[in-house]
Order: C-alpha cells, then structure tokens, then sequence
C-alpha cells in the first residue's frame, strides 16, 4: 500500500491509525489538495501549495507548514514511493476534539495533518493524446452544493452524488448550473469555444479556483488564443462549438456529448487540440517528459 506521512512520521499505509474523534472524520472539518506528479516532479507545486494556504485560511486554520516545509515532505513522500506518474493527496483536519462540538476546541487542538500518494487515475490524459481521444460525455445538473465552492473542502458528499448521478447516466461528469448560470463540473472546472473564442465562468464563491483552469487561460494567453472570463448561461451550453473540463487529474478533456446530444460535430474540437498540444509541451518541459 506504499508510505503515508501523518502528523510528523513516514509509516506503511496498513500502519497509519487517526482517532475516530477527529473533526475531519466526524465533521468534515478539513481541507485537501490534489497535485499531479510526473516523472517524480510535482505539477504546479506552489500554485496549489498558495491554494491550500488559501483554504486553510478561509476555515481559520493555522497552516502547519510553510512553503518550503510542505515542499520537502512533498518530495520525500513522492521518492518514499518510487516516483513516477502519481496523484499527490494532502488532508489538513482541525484534530481531535474532546467531544463532537460544532465549535472549535478551545483551546485549540494540533491539527491532523495526512499525506498520500496513488498512481494516476488517468495514466494518459487526453491532452497527451489529442489525435487519437474521442471526448467524453457530460450531463446537466442542478448545482445542490453549499455556498462556499471556492474552500477545497473535504466535505464532498454534494460533490458525490452529482458525479454519481452522472456515471449512472452512462456520463463522465457533471456539468453544474445555478441560477442559469454554470458554475463547473463536480470535479473540474468548464470551458467552451464559440467562434473561435474560449469562455470560462469568471472565479467566485460557486466554483473552486482550479490550477489546471489557470494554465489553460495562461496558455491560451500566451499562444494567442482569445480566452475570456465571463458568467456563461446554462442556454449557452447548447450552441457551444465545443465543452472542456479541466482538472489537476485529467488535464483538460473535450466533451463531445452534453445530455445524449453531440457537441459541435461529436468530435474533439480544432481549439481543443491546438490548447492541447501547447498543454502537453508545457507539461513536457517542466517535468522532463518525452
């Protein structure tokens, strides 16, 4: 089961013990970050490092960790487990409280700090091989989740029903919309491509600011591309000549069916495969891939 770090030390996963009292297990009372590594090498460690400062904040944690602390046991971890292609977990809890409360302990107890590692979901995201993927297909949901998107909270059970309700439809994910409005996926964030130009739901308090969802618009600013932050209607969807997802797990994955209907022809979009190719080279610099 490879190495885990928790609370100071590197044990056997079959070895890590937290006490059912801790606030994450008992009330979701934590934050997380998901970092892709490649070849041994962590994508965009500090921008999702500066993410996690972030959410830790907006829940009034200490972080336990400066940047260059979380960078050391990032790398240890990841070399304590061979390297490679990996998906890089890190949970920060409130700790173990005297009691179930939905106040904070006072005084306040040591956060429960976890780090893991596992192979990629996706050994070859469809960035990689923009040539050969078909897309995927997506459905339409009601966004049901709480107000503060933004926080990368472990509290994750909306977010599970909604991708659930889209893996049971035949669908990989779950394009969400509020008010008319879309927000993003259950897991990943949107864009679509009308004319030529790229569009994506401006940040906010309904949507969590994804570091892929950054790259891409640097990218796309960087290579000319027109991209555009703006509020997208649910309607808009429908017309789009292309739908993207982009998450740290999947990089940036063409949608081809929306709701049992093609999306432009059915195929992955000229756009798309030209964001792609800049994506993967981008990719390949920094973390020495062939």
């Amino acid at each position: 089961m490879g190495t885990v770090y928790l609370n100071g030390d590197f044990v056997d996963a079959d070895q890590a013990r937290i006490s059912p009292m801790d606030r994450g297990f008992l009330l979701g009372d934590g934050v997380y970050e998901v970092i892709p590594v490649f070849n041994g090498v962590p994508f965009r460690l500090d921008e999702h490092l500066q993410r996690l400062a972030r959410s830790l904040r907006e829940v009034r944690l200490n972080d336990p960790h400066d940047g260059a602390g979380w960078r050391r046991l990032c790398q240890e971890l990841v070399a304590r487990n061979g390297g490679g292609h990996l998906s890089l977990y890190l949970q920060i809890t409130r700790g173990v409280g005297a009691t179930r409360d939905h106040g904070f302990p006072e005084p306040p107890v040591a956060p429960t700090v976890f780090m893991t590692t596992s192979p990629l979901a996706v050994p070859e995201p469809a960035a990689d091989q923009p040539a050969r993927t078909a897309g995927v297909a997506a459905i339409t949901l009601d966004d049901i989740r709480w107000g503060r998107c933004d926080i990368k909270s472990v509290s994750l059970l909306a977010n599970l029903l909604l991708r659930q309700q889209a893996l049971d439809a035949g669908a990989a994910e779950a394009i969400l919309i509020r008010q008319g409005q879309v927000t993003e996926g259950a897991a990943s964030n949107v864009f679509l491509v009308r004319d030529g130009a790229i569009h994506t739901p401006p940040l906010s308090h309904h949507l969590l600011g994804g570091i892929t969802r950054d790259l891409v618009i640097e990218l796309c600013q960087e290579h000319g591309l027109p991209v555009r932050e703006r509020p997208l209607q649910a309607a808009e969807l429908a017309d789009a000549d292309e739908i993207w997802l982009s998450s740290s797990t999947r990089d940036v994955l063409p949608v081809t069916r929306l709701d049992g209907q093609p999306v432009g022809d059915g195929s992955p979009g000229d756009t798309w495969k030209t964001l792609a190719n800049h994506y993967i080279g981008f990719k390949r610099h920094l973390c020495g891939l062939n």
